[in-house]
């Protein structure tokens, strides 16, 4: 559809007597001041605007403060022909039909997001959302490579900045929780990423590759929030996330971001979705030929099973997964799954046994999990709690003690609600032994770790 072109916004830009580049010079700086330094808007951005194109937020409202203080009056948005567009209360929970489409949801999301709107903050998780978005990256016919004719061009050290930032801020996460870098990741979408997919000029084979870096930092963005516990705002993000995949064309990160969003369902106490949304990522796995992804989607349904309590249907679906790990050569997989390594599978067959009941397998299976990557400090927190768990259920008080006290000590160091909530379980398993010395301390630990979160 052809744009109206905005006159109220010619019209005051002949009245101030900005030329579009002194416009846009004076809109950068005042963006850098407000901390938004990824702002590198130029003359051609007018002439879009003057065309009929709706910068995205806080642009207008920044340009309204430019007039103001050039022209001496009052200068709204609503002036310079750019109301307000007000967001719908389901954004991002649906899973988009196009590019295009996709481009606009994703980043009215991540503007939504860093805005703090009260409506994604306070929003609940959809289990109609996840099944549709799952059936929709499965059933939809591919598209065209995504290509825009923006005013700035992309190019690969663009996507490679991309990429350096999601590496940067997933250790961060790793090591200190989500809590900590999350708004970071969200202010990053939002000044640098956004212009890049809704303004730059690409070809094809940038656009898939910017789709891809796109995809990899939404979903990171989705799985800090999951790890706050901002469930309905993570599923928007981990949706979004697999929207960007599908631009991509990259079936093996789509099984990725499914596995992430059958993972969320478990921890929320939804196995039969969790179910759903593995065997999705196990149908992705197999067609992007990625043996890790494979292992991972056989663990989850496995884990599914466990808390649906079919021993034998998880028994198999474990027995898969370590048929696939065994089949897989580390060197040939992708970088996103790199994290999935030995220890990280034997961490998910003792989430399996935990919730069965055995306690003799978790502890053997916990004892390898922590054969880990030292990096990974808030993993390390979660297998020392099934540790600590599979201890208690052999009988094995002290030794299930020692081991909740490593696990708090990392905790402290952590803002993950994730992790508050593995506290919280181990305290709940220590309670029918409340008169142990040691139990009473642990307690008194946990208890002060919770209420400081």
């Amino acid at each position: 559809m052809e744009r109206e072109p905005n006159r109220l916004l010619r019209r005051l830009i002949a009245e101030s007597g900005f030329t579009h580049k002194g416009l846009t010079r004076r809109l950068n700086e005042l963006g850098v001041t407000r901390g938004l330094s990824g702002l590198k808007y130029d003359h051609g951005s007018v002439l879009h605007w003057i065309g009929g194109q709706r910068p995205g937020d806080p642009v207008p409202a920044l340009l309204a403060e430019i007039f103001t203080l050039r022209l001496g009056r009052s200068v709204s948005a609503d002036d310079l022909g750019m109301p307000a567009v007000s967001a719908p209360l389901d954004l991002g929970q649906e899973f988009p039909h196009t590019w295009q489409e996709g481009i606009a949801t994703v980043t009215a999301l991540w503007r939504g997001d860093v805005e703090r709107r009260r409506f994604l903050l306070d929003s609940t998780f959809a289990i109609g959302a996840g099944t549709t978005g799952a059936l929709r990256w499965l059933t939809l016919p591919a598209e065209g490579g995504p290509a825009a004719g923006g005013a700035r061009r992309v190019g690969m050290a663009d996507i490679a900045a991309v990429r350096e930032v999601t590496r940067a801020f997933g250790e961060l996460d790793n090591r200190f929780g989500g809590g900590r870098v999350r708004p970071a990741v969200v202010r990053y979408l939002d000044t640098a990423v956004a212009p890049l997919l809704s303004e730059g000029s690409y070809g094809e084979p940038t656009g898939r590759a910017l789709a891809s870096a796109a995809a990899e930092l939404t979903r990171l963005a989705g799985w800090m929030a999951y790890d706050l516990e901002q469930h309905g705002l993570a599923q928007r993000y981990l949706i979004q996330a697999l929207q960007l995949a599908r631009g991509a064309g990259d079936h093996g990160f789509g099984g990725e971001i499914l596995a992430g969003m059958s993972h969320q369902a478990i921890y929320i106490g939804q196995p039969a979705h969790a179910l759903d949304l593995a065997r999705a990522a196990r149908l992705s796995a197999r067609r992007a030929g990625v043996l890790t992804l494979l292992a991972e989607a056989h663990v989850l349904e496995a884990h599914a099973h466990a808390l649906l309590e079919d021993r034998a249907a998880c028994g198999r679906a474990l027995h898969e997964a370590e048929t696939a790990f065994d089949r897989r050569v580390a060197a040939d997989e992708p970088d996103w799954i790199a994290y999935f390594d030995e220890a990280y599978l034997s961490a998910k067959f003792a989430h399996c046994f935990r919730d069965l009941g055995d306690g003799a397998k978790t502890v053997r299976h916990a004892r390898r999990s922590l054969e880990m990557d030292g990096r990974y400090v808030r993993g390390r927190m979660f297998n020392l709690s099934l540790l600590s768990a599979g201890l208690l259920g052999c009988g094995e008080l002290e030794h299930a003690c020692t081991a909740a006290a490593e696990a708090l000590e990392l905790a402290a160091g952590l803002q993950s609600v994730r992790t508050r909530s593995y506290v919280t379980d181990l305290r709940r398993r220590l309670t029918p032994f409340a008169a142990e010395a040691p139990v009473v301390e642990l307690k008194e630990r946990s208890r002060e770790l919770v209420l400081a979160g």
